[in-house]
C-alpha cells in the first residue's frame, strides 16, 4: 500500500476498545508502544504550536498596526471554535467509516457517519494506529490541530475587512461542509472518494493548503478590495514578528510532516529531512527569483518561500526522497513568488497577505510533483511505477479539491452576506479592526 495520510488510515481507524477485545487463543490484545505515544504527543504540540503563536505572528506581522490584534484574535478564536467542533462532529464526519465500501462510491464516500459524535466510545483505554500504537486520543488531538490550522490560514486572504461575527459563522460552516468532507475523502481510508483513485497525500497537500488556499481566494473575491487597494500603501508594520512567526511554522512543521508516519520510525525520519531541503530550497529559490526580478532581497520575501516550501512538500513528505524534496523545494518557491506578485498584480484580487499565492498555489505544486518523485525510480519511497498515470490521478485530486471547495465556499459567503453582511464599513476600516471590532489597540499612539 502507498504511504498515504499515516501510511493508511483505513488501519488507523480499525479502533480496538477493551469491551470488544477477544480471547487470547484467537487475537492478541493491542498493546501500546510508549515511544510512538511519546513522538505523537511531541508532534501534535508541534502543530498546534503552528497556529498559536505561530500563524498569529506570521500574519500579525503583515497587516497594517491597526489590525494586528483583529488577525491574532481570529486566529485564537478559530482555535478554540474548531476544537470544540471537532470534537462534536468533526471528527466523526472526517473519519467515521460506516458505510464505506471499496470501490462503491456512495454517500459515505463523501461524508463520514455519525459513529464518533461527541467522541463517543473514546476512553483512555482506546487505542489506534498502523499496529494499534498510540491512544487514540492523541490521534483525535493530533488531527484536531489539522482542523485548526486549515481555516486560520484562509484569514490572510481576507485580512482588515471581515466582521468578526461573519468569520466565525463563516469557519463554523466551511469546516463542517469543506474541510471534514475533504479530509474524509482522501484521508478516511478504502471507500473514501479520493483515497480509492489512489490521491496521495502524506500530509495535507489537498486537504489544508489547496483546501484552504482556493478558499481564500474565493473569499477575498467576495468581499471585495480593502479600501484603497492598490494604489495606498499597505506595507507590513513589524516584519521582525513575520520572521519570528515564520521560524515557528518552519520548526513546527516537523510535527505536521514527520508526525504524520503515526510513529517514530524511518518514514518520520525521513519526512523530517525532506521537510527541511524543501524548505531551504524554496526559501532560496524565492529570494533569488526576488533578488533578480526586484534587485533586492526582502525579510519578507524570505519569510514567504519558507511557508512555501512547506506547503508544497506537505503531500510528498512520506514519499520523495532528498533530491526530489530539492526540485518540489526551489520549484515552488520560483512560482510561488511570481504568483503572489505578478499574478496578482494582473488579475488585481486583493489576497491581502498572500494565503493562495503561497498555500493554494504551492499546494497544487507540490501535490502534481508528488506524483513524479514519489517514484523509486526518481529516488522516492512510494509503489509508483507509471509516473504519468500518477500524475494524472494527482491533478484529478487537484481539480476536484480547487471545484467543490471554490463552488461551497461561495455559495457559503453569499448566503452570509446576504443574511448579516461580511464586511465592516468603510469607516471602521479606516479606524482598523481593532479599535472597531475589538475596542482595542495593538500599539501604543
Amino acid at each position: 500500500m502507498t504511504l498515504r495520510k499515516f501510511a493508511g488510515l483505513g488501519a488507523l481507524l480499525s479502533i480496538v476498545m477493551p469491551s470488544l477485545a477477544m480471547a487470547a487463543d484467537e487475537v492478541a490484545a493491542p498493546v501500546l508502544n510508549s515511544g510512538d505515544t511519546a513522538w505523537m504527543l511531541t508532534a501534535t504540540a508541534l502543530v498546534l504550536f503552528m497556529t498559536i503563536p505561530g500563524l498569529a505572528l506570521f500574519y500579525g506581522g503583515m497587516v497594517r498596526s491597526k489590525n494586528i490584534l483583529s488577525v491574532m484574535m481570529q486566529c485564537f478564536a478559530i482555535t478554540g471554535l474548531i476544537s470544540i467542533l471537532w470534537v462534536v462532529y468533526g471528527y466523526s464526519i472526517a473519519f467515521d467509516t460506516t458505510g464505506m465500501e471499496q470501490g462503491v462510491v456512495n454517500f459515505n464516500s463523501f461524508f463520514g457517519g455519525m459513529g464518533k459524535a461527541f467522541l463517543a466510545g473514546v476512553t483512555p483505554a482506546s487505542i489506534t494506529g498502523p499496529a494499534a500504537l498510540f491512544p487514540e486520543a492523541v490521534f483525535i488531538t493530533f488531527q484536531m490541530t489539522f482542523a485548526i490550522i486549515t481555516p486560520a490560514l484562509i484569514v490572510g486572504a481576507f485580512a482588515e475587512r471581515m466582521k468578526f461575527s461573519a468569520m466565525l459563522i463563516f469557519m463554523a460552516i466551511w469546516f463542517t461542509l469543506v474541510y471534514a468532507p475533504i479530509a474524509h475523502m482522501v484521508w478516511s481510508g478504502n471507500g473514501g472518494l479520493m483515497w480509492d483513485w489512489g490521491v496521495l497525500d502524506f500530509a495535507g497537500g489537498t486537504v489544508v493548503h489547496i483546501n484552504a488556499g482556493v478558499a481564500g481566494l474565493v473569499a477575498c473575491i467576495v468581499l471585495g478590495k480593502r479600501k484603497g487597494f492598490p494604489t495606498t500603501p499597505m506595507a507590513p508594520h513589524n516584519l521582525g514578528y513575520t520572521l519570528i512567526g515564520a521560524a515557528m511554522l518552519w520548526i513546527g512543521w516537523f510535527g505536521f510532516n514527520a508526525g504524520s508516519a503515526a510513529a517514530a520510525n524511518g518514514t518520520a525520519g525521513m519526512a523530517m529531512l525532506v521537510t527541511q531541503i524543501a524548505t531551504a530550497a524554496a526559501a532560496l529559490g524565492w529570494m533569488f527569483a526576488e533578488w533578480i526580478t526586484h534587485g533586492k532581497p526582502s525579510a519578507l520575501g524570505i519569510a514567504s518561500g519558507v511557508v512555501a516550501g512547506l506547503v508544497a512538500i506537505t503531500p510528498a513528505a512520506g514519499t520523495v526522497g532528498p533530491m526530489g524534496a530539492l526540485v518540489i523545494g526551489l520549484v515552488a518557491g520560483v512560482i510561488c513568488f511570481f504568483c503572489a506578485t505578478s499574478l496578482k498584480r494582473k488579475l488585481g484580487y486583493d489576497d491581502s497577505l498572500d494565503a493562495f499565492g503561497v498555500h493554494g498555489i504551492g499546494g497544487i505544486v507540490g501535490a502534481i510533483l508528488t506524483g513524479v518523485f514519489a517514484a523509486p525510480a526518481l529516488g522516492g519511497f512510494g509503489t509508483v511505477t507509471d509516473i504519468a498515470a500518477q500524475v494524472w490521478i494527482q491533478c484529478k485530486g487537484v481539480g476536484f479539491t480547487v471545484i467543490y471547495t471554490a463552488i461551497v465556499t461561495y455559495i457559503i459567503l453569499k448566503v452570509l452576506d446576504m443574511v448579516m453582511g461580511l464586511r465592516v464599513t468603510e469607516e471602521e476600516e479606516a479606524v482598523g479592526l481593532d479599535l472597531a471590532q475589538h475596542n482595542e489597540r495593538g500599539y501604543n499612539l
